[in-house]
């Protein structure tokens, strides 16, 4: 994993002390809120946002954008697309709608938040956990980018249709612009600077060999930094409200849990290689929580338990999601060949998924 062996080995070790320490520095360093939230960018922390922009670029620079034209050539390619377009917007919102209602009957602006997080699909770090698996980094650019494209026309109905209507809660109006700009900042930016880096350089061995391997150490380093930023600024929150925190926590769980497991039972059961099984199932698992944290503010006001419940989502989903990087790891020794992934019929193995799917 890109060369950064002791952070990759002892990796949980470093996340869990992260979040810890994340925790205390919000409890007990004088005014660490205010310092941290007093500049920001896309209504966004901006240490958080650049943290963000930072763990992203060594991702799109590793991206072998000449290979994308090969993913809309054949029908099994075709139809994984498809298979994730459904998934992320049409089971999902409703498994975390069902699960919110279950879990948080009695506490309806929670409720909203969770729902806001569950809306918002994955634009950013899905790629981070699809690298650390093993994953298609093609593949997985592909589906990200048509999710962001969805994502500006379908989150705001969606989520008024879910909150509102379904959920009998506030009214709101959603600003467009916060999802355009969500999606032009969190995958606009490094897509367009790894594009750019790479279409300049890929030509020179020493890209390959040198500069993607020491780039790519930011991307692990960012991550552990943004978690340290985001408990940090939850830190007194999570502390005073403790319970609400807890209860909030419950439906987000299960949700990842679900989805993943089951997106991964899918694949396996229709003989879906590996290397697309894996941004199958963090991109229907992972959610886009700079937006979502983004519209709960602007609608709802900073302070509101809706914001709160929304922030909540990224301390859950980072810990939960490095989990399930291990957890489909493990699977692939179980489920798959150690090398190769499991043979696909004929009719679906075309050279679309040798050339997506094989080996790197």
């Amino acid at each position: 994993m890109w060369g950064l062996s002791l952070i990759d080995t002892l990796l949980p070790l470093w996340v869990i002390l992260c979040m810890v320490g994340g925790v205390l520095i919000g409890n007990y360093v004088p005014n660490v809120e205010a310092v941290l939230d007093a500049a920001k960018f896309a209504d966004v922390s901006l240490p958080i946002a650049i943290g963000l922009l930072v763990m992203m670029y060594p991702v799109f620079c590793g991206i072998k954008y000449e290979d994308l034209g090969d993913i809309f050539k054949g029908r099994f390619m075709k139809t994984q697309i498809l298979f994730s377009l459904v998934v992320n917007w049409i089971v999902a919102p409703m498994l975390m709608v069902s699960l919110a209602w279950m879990t948080l009957p009695d506490l309806p602006d929670y409720r909203s938040g969770v729902i806001l997080v569950g809306m918002a699909r994955c634009i950013a770090m899905v790629l981070i956990w699809n690298k650390l698996a093993g994953g298609s980094q093609e593949f997985c650019a592909v589906t990200v980018a048509v999710n962001s494209l969805l994502q500006i026309v379908l989150y705001g109905p969606l989520s008024y249709f879910y909150v509102v209507i379904v959920g009998k809660g506030k009214t709101f109006d959603i600003d467009m612009w916060i999802i355009c700009r969500s999606v032009l900042i969190y995958m606009g930016i490094p897509l367009l600077a790894g594009f750019l880096t790479r279409l300049i350089l890929r030509r020179f061995e020493w890209y390959h060999k040198r500069f993607v391997p020491v780039v790519g150490k930011l991307a692990l380093v960012a991550l552990l930094y943004v978690i340290v930023i985001m408990f940090a600024l939850q830190g007194r929150e999570i502390v005073n409200d403790i319970g609400n925190v807890l209860r909030t926590a419950v439906p987000l769980i299960l949700y990842f849990l679900l989805i993943f497991l089951g997106v991964l039972y899918w694949c396996y059961a229709t003989k879906v290689p590996y290397e697309i099984a894996t941004p199958q199932c963090f991109t229907a698992a992972s959610n886009n929580f700079e937006l979502a944290i983004a519209v709960a503010v602007g609608t709802y006001g900073v302070k509101s338990k809706e914001a709160l419940a929304a922030t909540i989502g990224p301390l859950i989903e980072v810990p939960m999601l490095l989990l399930l990087v291990y957890v489909i790891k493990h699977v692939r020794t179980r489920w798959y060949n150690s090398t190769e992934t499991p043979r696909v019929e004929s009719e679906r193995s075309g050279s679309d998924v040798e050339s997506i799917a094989g080996k790197e």
